[in-house]
C-alpha cells in the first residue's frame, strides 16, 4: 500500500481559514448590545444629520453536536478546531452536545434561535427530528448548514462534510488489503454497519459493500448498529460470530469504536489480529489497534480541514456574505428523499496503515503522547517512524 500525502487536505484547510479571516472585521459583541430605539413620543424634532446607520446584527454561530459516546472526535476535535476558527474570525458561537438525546437536541436548537444565532451549524442525530428543527431555523430566516452528515429531507442550505462513499471505498479496500496478505483471495465476511438512521453509514457501506463483493468474497452477516452504540456491536458482533461459528476472514466495520467492539471478541476467542478488521476516524484507541496489529487499517477524515471549511462557511452566512458562502460551496450532493441539490464542501478521506499512522500525528490532529501511550506501543511507534 503507497503512503499517502496530505497536500490536498492542507490545502483546503488553508482556504478555509484564509476564507474565515476575510471574511469581514466584525468583532462580534454581545447579541443584546443593539442600540434602544429612540423614544417616539419627544417633541424634539430629528436633527437633519440624522442618517446614522442602525447597529449591525451581531454575527453568532450555534452548533449542535451529536454526542461524545459513538466517536471521541465530536469533543476531542470538532469542537476545539470549530472554536479556533470562530474565535480567529472575531465572531460569536454556542457550541453543545445533545448527548444521543433528540429532545435535548430540539430544546438546544429551540434556545440558540431564541438567543439570536443567524446561522445553525448541526449534526443530526437522524434525518426527521433534524428536519424539524431546520424548518423552525428556515421560518424564522435562519440559514442551517449539515455538518458531517447529510439531514435528508432537511432542506438545510449547505453541507459540508467529506465524500462518504469513498470513505466506504477505503475501507472496503484496506480490508482486501489485509485479507490478500493473509492470503485469502476469498471467502466469507462480516459487514458491521453503523446507525440505521444516518446517512453516512449507508454511504459507508455503499462503497466497501461494492469493494469486497467485487473482488470475489462473500457476506457472511450485514448487521446495522443502532445509534453507533459501541456496546450494542459488541452484543451484535459476538452473535454473529457464534452464528457462522467463527467461520470468517474479516469484518467490515464502519469506525473505530465498532471496530474495537468487534476486536474484544475476538479477543476474546483468541483470533484478535488473525481476522482483519477495519474501522474509520482515525482515533487515538484505533490508531494504537491499528499500530499493535489487532486492527487491520483506519479511515483519517482531517477533521481540522472539515472544521474550517464549515466554520468559514458560517461566519460568511452570519456576515450576510451569502455570495462569499454560495463561492465557497465548491459542489453539490443530491438528497436522496426530496431529489433536491445541496451545496456542499466535500473532503477527501484518506487510509492509515502501520507505515503512516505518524502522517495522522504529523497533520496535529492527535499526539505522540496520546498515542503511543505503553512500552509495547513506544516500540511499535519507533518502528514506524511516530515521533514526539
Amino acid at each position: 500500500m503507497s503512503k499517502r500525502t496530505f497536500g490536498a487536505i492542507a490545502g483546503l484547510a488553508a482556504a478555509g481559514l484564509l476564507v474565515a479571516a476575510c471574511g469581514g472585521s466584525s468583532g462580534g459583541g454581545s447579541s443584546s448590545s443593539a442600540a434602544p430605539a429612540p423614544d417616539s413620543s419627544s417633541a424634539a424634532p430629528a436633527p437633519e444629520s440624522s442618517s446614522a446607520e442602525p447597529a449591525p446584527t451581531t454575527a453568532k454561530v450555534g452548533v449542535i453536536l451529536p454526542d461524545s459516546a459513538s466517536s471521541a472526535r465530536w469533543e476531542t476535535a470538532d469542537r476545539p478546531f470549530l472554536e479556533q476558527a470562530f474565535q480567529a474570525a472575531g465572531v460569536e458561537y454556542d457550541i453543545q452536545n445533545a448527548e444521543g438525546d433528540k429532545a435535548k437536541f430540539a430544546t438546544i436548537a429551540d434556545q440558540m434561535l431564541a438567543s439570536g444565532i443567524n446561522v445553525l451549524m448541526l449534526v443530526n442525530l437522524d434525518s426527521p427530528s433534524a428536519a424539524a428543527v431546520i424548518k423552525k431555523a428556515d421560518e424564522q430566516g435562519v440559514p442551517t448548514i449539515d455538518y458531517d452528515r447529510l439531514t435528508l429531507g432537511g432542506g438545510a442550505q449547505y453541507y459540508v462534510s467529506f465524500d462518504n462513499v469513498a470513505v466506504g471505498t477505503k475501507i472496503g479496500e484496506g480490508l482486501v488489503t489485509c485479507m490478500q496478505n493473509n492470503g485469502n483471495d476469498s471467502g466469507p465476511v462480516v459487514l458491521l454497519n453503523g446507525s440505521p438512521t444516518d446517512n453516512n453509514a449507508t454511504l459507508f457501506k455503499q462503497g466497501y459493500e461494492k469493494v469486497i463483493k467485487d473482488a470475489g468474497y462473500t457476506i457472511a452477516a450485514d448487521q446495522s448498529v443502532p445509534d453507533w452504540d459501541n456496546t450494542q456491536a459488541g452484543t451484535i458482533f459476538e452473535q454473529i460470530y457464534t452464528e457462522v461459528g467463527g467461520d470468517l476472514i474479516g469484518v467490515a466495520s464502519a469506525n473505530d469504536g465498532l471496530g474495537g467492539a468487534a476486536i474484544a471478541v475476538l479477543e476474546r476467542n483468541g483470533v484478535a489480529g488473525e481476522i482483519p478488521v477495519t474501522g474509520q476516524d482515525a482515533t487515538d484507541e484505533g490508531l494504537q489497534r491499528v499500530l499493535l496489529g489487532t486492527q487491520c487499517m483506519t479511515v483519517y477524515k482531517a477533521i481540522k480541514a472539515e472544521a474550517e471549511a464549515a466554520s468559514a462557511l458560517a461566519v460568511a452566512l452570519a456576515k450576510g456574505e451569502i455570495p462569499t458562502a454560495d463561492g465557497l460551496a465548491t459542489g453539490s450532493v443530491v438528497d436522496s428523499e426530496t431529489g433536491a441539490e445541496v451545496k456542499s464542501v466535500l473532503l477527501v478521506p484518506v487510509s492509515i496503515f502501520p507505515e503512516n499512522v505518524k502522517d495522522v500525528i504529523a497533520d496535529g490532529f492527535t499526539t505522540y503522547d496520546r498515542v503511543c501511550t505503553t512500552d509495547e506501543l513506544k516500540k511499535k511507534c519507533e518502528e514506524y517512524g511516530v515521533t514526539p
